[in-house]
Order: C-alpha cells, then structure tokens, then sequence
C-alpha cells in the first residue's frame, strides 16, 4: 500500500512524500512510488505515535482491566508509549504490586506502558527504590510532601542509578483543605483554594536539590508560570530540570469550575485566567518541555458528587492528538512539528518505522464522554492506523 503526498511531520519538520506502507511498517518513502493499493492523503499527516508520561487509571485503581483500558484510550488518541503515574490503589511502592502491574501489561502489543515506582510509601517512609528500579520500573516519582531527608535519599539513589526523578512540587500543608485554585472563582464559589505558592516553593526547593547532587528532574504538571520562570532560570545555570505541563492548564482557568462542575476539578488545579495566558506565552517562548493530558478519569460515583468530595481528574487520553491539534495547532498557538517535540521523546518518522499514525486534520467530531472537560465540543482529526 502507498499514501500519496502525505506530509510527514516529526521533529525534523515537515516533508511531503509518498510512504509505502507493509505489514504496519513503513518500508519505502520516495516520490512516484507505485503499489496496486494506492490512497491520496489529501492533506493527512503522518506523524509518529504519541507519548504520555502521567497517566493514571480508572478511580486510580491498579487492575488488568483498568490497564487494558487505558492502553485501547490511548490508542484511540494516537498515543503509543505511556508511563503510568505509581499513585494507585495499590500504589506501585513494591514488588509484589510490580510484579503484579508487569503481569498486567505485558500481553497488551499496541501500546508500550512504563511503570513508576512511588519512592514515597503510605506512612511517607522511604520505598525500596533500588529493588524496584532493578527490577524494571523507568522513573522514581516522588512528591515533594516528603521531608526534605528523605527527598535527600531519594536523590541519592536517583544519582546512583543515574536516572530522572519524576517529581510533583505540592506542599502538604496547603494542600491539605483546598479543593481548587485560591482566586476569586474559590471565594464566590465559597471552596477552600489552593495557593500557587504551594507548587512554586517546592519547585525551588528541588531545583536546588537537583543542583547539589547534579541530578535530572521533570517536574509534573506544572501550573504555575512562576514555576516555570524558575526552572528556565535553573537551565540556564547548567541545572538539569523540565518541567511537563498539561493541555488543560493551558487552555482552561479556574473560570470552568463555576457551577461547582466536578469535571474541572483537577490535580494540579486550574489557574486563573492570566496564568493560562502566561502559560501559553511560555509555551509559544519555548519554556516548556512536554505536554500531557494528565488522563485521570473517574466514574460517575466519584464525581457527580459535592465539589468537596469529588475526586481528582479528567479524560482525555482516548481524544489526545484531535485535542492536541484543535486547541493548540489550529488556534495558532504552535505549530505540528513543536507539537510533536513536545508529545514524544524525539520520535522519527523512517524507513523500518512502526509506531506512526496517520491522522486527517479534516475530520471533525463532537466529544461524547460526560468525565471530560471538552465533552460536546468539536474536535478536529481523526486517528488511523495502517
């Protein structure tokens, strides 16, 4: 099978050209190739499969079933690679819950999945993250309601084992009573808010950490713009962090949890609507590192519920490239080759490749899914796998 003038797009740029493709992998890209299959892209891309590093399960339950699931959303999504957030029930904080996440995913062939180790156990206690990481977990995530010596040990170990710590910057303490972002929106709705001061000091904390023992850190779903001015500032020192920041932050404020809607009850929370517009310059300067749709879905019992008692998160995985390209490429925010540096770890569309989509930015469909935040909206593109 050939797809005539398809543009390939990864982070090398765009380029149209006719692909070959056999057996799901591509084995020719060249102009005038001929097959007796012949499709005319008309104006389809062919971009490699995503990547999703903070995904988490149904309910945040760790289950066979729930991590099929995920895997089929995130296939619907155009995303092939994703790393599971460890904060479950079970959390991923030793071997026999490892073993038995690995048993889980090792018969799912479409999509890769990569487990975390939680570094932090129920009593706050130190994981045994060696163990773990020998036997297979990629990252230590740790949150920074750790004590700051046991955020030292984990430094230790993560410059010992030369790996990056995932890490979620949150204070404990203010975090604790808040239900959403202290704003204005909060007191009209009459919800105890979380300040940003609660991510930015423990940003600056673990920038500091990173510094001192030389080691790589991805801060995780970022919210604040301040924030990020203090990572770009570590970089430029020669300190090793990123930070990951979800679509939702960047096209939604605080203003979407009016009418106590449970939905936009996420974790980080939204910001106000001048920390969105900051975020999106930030995007368009280049301080931000990576994107996620930071998918935590919940079933009805858990969020059609009092705003208070509603659980954290939203869909979104099953819809992530249409949501990616409508909201961020199509309103001109970036451009598709940004857009693919910032959903994949520097994947190429080549000769001998499997892990690519193609995806037709012509297609529109309305979202019917009442757990996400863009439910009944029209989204551009539709996924196809060959």
């Amino acid at each position: 099978m050939v797809i005539k003038d398809v543009i390939v797009c990864d982070v090398d740029g765009e380029r149209k050209i006719d692909v070959a493709i056999e057996d799901g992998k591509i084995t020719a890209m060249d102009e005038n190739l001929q097959d007796s299959k012949m499709i005319d892209a008309q104006g389809a891309y062919l971009l490699p499969t995503l990547q999703d590093s903070n995904v988490t399960l149904q309910d945040g339950i760790l289950s066979a079933k729930n991590i099929q699931a995920v895997a089929n959303e995130a296939k619907s999504g155009g995303v092939g690679h994703i790393v599971l957030n460890p904060v479950l029930n079970p959390s991923i904080d030793n071997e026999i819950t490892l073993e038995y996440a690995q048993n889980s995913i090792k018969d799912i062939q479409d999509v890769k999945i990569d487990l975390m180790l939680n570094a932090l156990q129920e009593d706050l206690g130190l994981s045994n993250i060696a163990i773990l990481l020998k036997k297979g977990v990629v990252y230590p995530y740790m949150s920074t309601i750790a004590k700051n010596n046991i955020a030292i040990k984990i430094a230790e170990y993560v410059k010992m084992y030369d790996v990056e710590l995932q890490c979620k910057a949150e204070d404990n303490s203010l975090i604790s009573s808040g239900v959403m972002f202290e704003g204005d929106v909060s007191s009209r709705l009459g919800l105890s808010g979380i300040p940003e001061l609660s991510e930015v000091l423990h940003v600056s904390r673990m920038t500091e950490i990173a510094k001192y023992f030389n080691i790589k850190i991805l801060f995780k779903s970022i919210a604040s713009p301040r924030s990020i001015q203090l990572i770009s500032k570590a970089k430029e020192e020669g300190v090793q962090v990123n930070c990951e920041v979800s679509l939702h932050h960047l096209v939604d404020c605080d203003a979407a949890c009016e009418a106590f809607n449970t939905i936009a009850k996420l974790d980080p929370p939204l910001g106000n609507k001048a920390m969105m517009s900051e975020l999106q310059q930030l995007l368009q300067e280049g301080a931000i590192d990576k994107l996620t749709t930071l998918h935590r879905p919940n079933s009805p019992v858990n969020k059609e519920v009092a705003f208070y008692d509603a659980a954290y998160g939203c869909s979104a995985l099953a819809d992530a490239l249409p949501l990616y390209y409508t909201k961020l490429v199509k309103s001109g925010l970036v451009d598709m080759q940004t857009l693919i540096k910032l959903t994949t770890d520097g994947a190429k569309v080549d000769v001998g490749s499997s892990d690519f989509v193609v995806f037709d930015p012509t297609k529109s469909y309305r979202v019917d899914n009442s757990d996400s935040l863009y439910n009944n909206e029209e989204l551009y593109g539709e996924v196809r796998y060959f």
